[in-house]
């Protein structure tokens, strides 16, 4: 269902006041976001399940990975953001004056693009989010170090160089160490911005892989232009035009039978 048919059989109050589901991880309702005049989400509802992949796609520009920013706050660095509507995650508002964006952020992991190790050992990178929250446990450190890793799919290729730098790393064991240090703060939502685009089909097939593995304990949200990517490893597809949500369902019903035109003609590759 598109926003627009969802708006026209939903009052938008309705919307907005309509007490959250228990069972969602996250609820948009009505969400607009301008960068200054320039409005990039136009009425974005949405709702998430817990442990599932939900694949974001759409054109460059279309709004994709500024909805992704929405969950941990990051629009909130750029200067002129304005932001309306409701932002749910695990049943608060996270755009509520007393939301604790630090531990929002904890909660909420996020992998880039390219991979961004700090400049520091294996260990440390994964280690550095619990230090950061004021963890100095020695031993529990090293456990959720290892058990990082473990899920990260790293642990066998790392662990007899843990103090090496993680700039000696491939970029696809880079990207994975990235995934583990996100991990290590134990979050409930792992976001992933095209967290393959920068690697080879092998490191690739590994990443998509482990996004497998993960949602068993999380929920995921990933942005990618890869339309075999997003068929391959989500179970829901949300797709993006001109800041709007055209359509939104399950990933094998949105790539074999689309509702809208433009969902069509992008899968088919029409335009993009």
């Amino acid at each position: 269902m598109s926003n627009d048919q969802y708006l026209m059989t939903n009052n938008l109050s309705d919307i907005i006041n309509k007490p959250v589901r228990t069972d969602l991880v996250i609820a948009t309702r009505y969400v607009n976001l301008f960068y200054g005049d320039f409005q990039a989400l136009k009425g974005i509802t949405l709702e998430i399940f817990p442990n599932t992949v939900t694949a974001l796609i759409g054109p460059s520009g279309c709004g994709k990975s500024t909805y992704l920013r929405l969950f941990n706050r990051m629009n909130d660095l750029i200067d002129g953001v304005k932001i309306t509507g409701n932002i749910i995650v695990d049943g608060e508002d996270i755009y509520a004056p007393e939301t604790d964006v630090v531990e929002l952020r904890r909660k909420v992991g996020m992998v880039f693009q390219k991979p961004n190790p700090f400049p520091k050992s294996i260990f440390e990178n994964v280690a550095y989010g619990l230090r950061v929250n004021g963890v100095n446990d020695k031993k529990f450190i090293q456990a959720k170090v290892e058990q990082s890793l473990v899920r990260s799919a790293l642990w066998d290729e790392v662990k007899d160089k843990l103090k090496k730098s993680a700039f000696e790393l491939s970029g696809g064991q880079q990207q994975r160490l990235c995934i583990a240090r996100a991990l290590a703060v134990e979050p409930s939502v792992v976001l992933m911005d095209e967290p393959a685009s920068a690697l080879d089909p092998i490191s690739t097939a590994k990443i998509e892989e482990l996004i497998y593995e993960l949602k068993k304990n999380y929920t995921i949200i990933i942005v990618t232009h890869n339309m075999q990517q997003a068929g391959r490893v989500s179970d829901t597809t949300a797709f993006f035009y001109l800041g709007e949500l055209i359509e939104y369902g399950d990933t094998k019903e949105i790539f074999t039978n689309p509702k809208d035109k433009k969902t069509q003609n992008y899968i088919t590759g029409r335009f993009g």
